[in-house]
């Protein structure tokens, strides 16, 4: 027999199989997705490859395979990888690797992720035995006799957790172990991303009618995919929450995608909260050992519901019977970097291919999504009956007529000071991704646009030039505006940062914390943040995109949005699309029944 084998290289060329002898005492174990060694270029040096065909013959199989290493694929992830690779222009080993283990992706075996083991020590005698070793005398050192008492109470604790608590040395214990009093025996641990996570139960709420008609066309209906379309508020969880309880109850399985890392946590502490312990997350802040473990469990049948950023559509889950896509508008459901794929389109894939229920929900539909969904569900009232916040719009140019030349207009200003003294919270956000800076007239507002792409163009401080990224179309920097010929030419890139140091002069007696890309760079620094704002009651919140989507604080009754046309002209012809996107979701705030604005 001949195995088709794609090599796990990085070389472009390399994207295509080749044909393998399978060994005869090999013919029974191979199959498809199988992780094996060939022997592979000139030097014949044992390669990695993965099993995606077998066949009777080959003329060009003259080599055979050296060794089956493992089997973390099956048939159905090579049939997907090779569907990704048509779809998206890539190496069919690029996707293979999207579907291995956290931790296992590289092709050196020294490199993988391993489990993680420590010692533990056990009671080796029994107990009424050691306590008439202790009456005779045969046992008479007091620390010995500490340990055994103690490990009659607490049998099988961490080696270095013992040595701590008792403040005993490793001697003690060796001689312990050599009398044959007790063991130590090595153990894997398990990388747990929830440790120390206080978790209280809830009960299902009484769904709306307009929750139950939702719950009701989407529970238990085969393959289709639904747009549930509800304004902020309007308790989308809970319904997810209900239809996963129904899958449960048919003893199957669930896939729940949140876009952004921020959002992973409070969701997993809803969901953890209403399902309790058979919960796994897939993040990318989790350690890689979190990860692989996380996967292992998924793997091993130990998770019932999987929650997780773009690359959770891949978990190795069984008997799946739904698909949930939070926020499906969220770009980050499409991979920046190759292979660049969609997981929105990977979902629909998959629950196809199950003949089960895809459910997309958002305030905010992707325009393309709701164009083709055949299965618009809306929900059309908040589920408290609490009103959408207030909102005012203040135009920066009659400010700068009345001299505030700050990104902060005096209303914004007046209204912070209102939250201050009622001691309720403030949201600043300001929508700026990455640092590109754009050029605008402040006395028209008018914004230097290519010529070809109508995007705005990218000042470049150092070439003191304006830059289209899409086309690569340059001009000289502007002094004078075009349309109204002011000189009060502004560039507009002030961050977050920034923005803190405003608001400090502004209002020095108000505590501020900030949420960016700077701030969150450290593992769960994120939630600490979150927690940190809620918990400690701290005046004012400032951040991008990850502090406006989605978290529910009681105490908000106030969001600033700065320069909320700016990110109009980022790089980006869906600009528009996405501008209103967060926009809408900054409502989200004040979902009490008191006033928001």
């Amino acid at each position: 027999m001949v195995a088709e084998i794609i090599i796990n290289r990085l070389a472009k060329d390399l994207n295509k199989t080749f044909d393998y002898l399978i060994p005869k005492h090999m013919e029974e174990d191979i199959k498809i997705g199988a992780r094996v060694f060939v022997p592979f270029g000139s030097k014949n040096s044992a390669t990695e490859g993965f099993v995606i065909a077998t066949k009777e013959i080959s003329e060009f199989a003259n080599k055979e395979i050296i060794k089956i290493e493992d089997f973390p694929l099956t048939a159905e992830n090579i049939e997907l990888a090779k569907l990704m690779a048509r779809r998206y222009f890539c190496n069919i080993s690029e996707c293979i690797k999207l579907m291995l283990p956290p931790g296992e992706k590289t092709t050196n075996l020294e490199n993988r992720i391993k489990d993680k083991t420590a010692n533990f020590v056990y009671l080796k005698k029994d107990e009424d035995e050691i306590e008439l070793d202790i009456e005779i005398g045969k046992i008479k050192n007091a620390k010995h006799i500490k340990v055994l008492r103690f490990l009659e109470e607490n049998d099988g604790i961490y080696i270095q957790d013992l040595e701590i608590l008792l403040e005993v040395s490793r001697a003690t214990l060796k001689t312990l172990e050599k009398n044959g009093y007790i063991e130590v025996i090595e153990q894997k641990i398990e990388r747990n991303p929830f440790k120390g996570r206080e978790i209280v139960r809830d009960k299902p709420l009484n769904l709306t009618e307009e929750q139950q008609q939702a719950f009701n066309k989407i529970d238990n209906s085969g393959f289709n995919e639904f747009l549930l379309y509800g304004v902020t508020g309007s308790g989308k969880t809970e319904v997810y929450l209900q239809l996963i309880q129904s899958t449960l109850d048919r003893e199957k399985k669930a896939i729940v995608l949140v876009p952004e890392i921020s959002l992973t946590p409070q969701m997993v502490d809803r969901f953890s909260s209403r399902f309790g312990d058979c919960i796994c997350v897939l993040h990318s802040k989790l350690s890689v050992g979190e990860r692989n473990d996380q996967w292992k469990n998924i793997q091993a049948g130990k998770c019932k519901i999987v929650i997780g950023a773009r690359s959770a559509i891949f978990a190795p889950i069984d008997n799946l019977g739904i698909i949930i896509i939070d926020e499906e508008h969220d770009t980050s459901y499409k991979s920046d970097m190759a292979p660049r794929y969609n997981a929105k389109e990977i979902a629909k894939y998959i629950a196809k291919k199950n003949d089960i229920p895809l459910v997309l929900g958002s305030a905010t539909p992707n325009i393309t999504t709701y164009y083709n969904s055949k299965n618009v569900i809306k929900l059309t009232r908040r589920a408290n009956n609490s009103n959408l916040p207030e909102v005012e719009i203040v135009d920066l140019r009659q400010e700068l007529a009345n001299g505030n030349r700050s990104i902060i207009s005096e209303k914004l200003k007046e209204e912070i000071e209102k939250n201050l003294e009622n001691k309720k919270q403030t949201i600043l956000f300001l929508n700026r991704r990455g640092f590109s800076t754009f050029v605008m007239c402040r006395d028209c507002g008018y914004t230097v646009k290519c010529k070809r792409c109508n995007i705005s163009l990218t000042y470049h401080m150092k070439e003191d030039k304006l830059k289209c990224h899409y086309c690569g179309y340059e001009m000289n920097n502007i002094k004078i505006c075009p349309k109204c010929k002011s000189k009060n030419i502004k560039h507009f890139g002030s961050g977050t940062q920034k923005l803190e140091e405003l608001i400090h002069k502004m209002h020095p007696q108000a505590t501020t914390i900030r949420m960016d890309i700077d701030t969150v760079s450290k593992k769960n620094s994120h939630e600490q943040i979150l927690n940190k704002f809620k918990n400690e009651n701290i005046d004012i919140l400032i951040g991008t995109q990850m502090v406006v989507k989605g978290h529910h604080f009681p105490n908000v009754t106030l969001v600033g949005v700065i320069a909320a046309d700016a990110s109009l002209n980022t790089q980006d012809f869906r600009a528009n699309e996405r501008t209103f996107d967060i926009l809408v979701q900054v409502a989200r705030k004040g979902r009490k029944r008191e006033p928001a604005r």
